[in-house]
């Protein structure tokens, strides 16, 4: 049986807006945009592996709140999972420091604004109820 990655991405939101990171790195995903996050790590568990990517990332404290139904697969052996965060308070703003050249806070009306990448789509889709009323 073939190992399975689980990467956590997440669906970070602030008053009613979510994070959205777009890609610099690598060539063929530059230019569009995801929920930033990474990979688990052995003996990680999601909700750690959230906070350690997203300071890694975005050099922002989060706390990852509720898990958001479903998973996606990823390239052959890799599924991604999206938590609900939230920035904690006192943190620094978030800043694109690694694969990523530019982060929007987009409401939902601004969600589709963005060109988004593939596996993403649906998983966004889902994280939507986090933005509140009318999202």
């Amino acid at each position: 049986m073939t190992e399975r990655i689980v990467v956590v991405a997440g669906a970070l939101v602030r008053d009613g807006r979510l994070l959205a990171a777009r890609r610099s790195a690598p060539p063929d995903l530059a230019g569009r945009w995801e929920l930033p996050g990474g990979k688990v790590e052995p003996g990680e568990t999601p909700e750690r592996a959230l906070v350690r990517e997203l300071r890694e990332e975005l050099g922002a404290d989060t706390q990852a709140l509720e898990r958001v139904p479903g998973e996606w697969p990823l390239k052959p052996g890799y599924v991604l999972v999206v938590w609900a965060a939230r920035l904690l308070s006192g943190s620094a703003e978030p800043a694109p420091l690694e694969d990523h050249d530019e982060l929007r806070w987009l409401t939902p009306e601004e969600i589709w604004d963005v060109d988004w990448l593939d596996q993403d789509v649906p998983a966004v889709k889902s994280a939507l109820p986090w933005l509140g009323p009318g999202a």
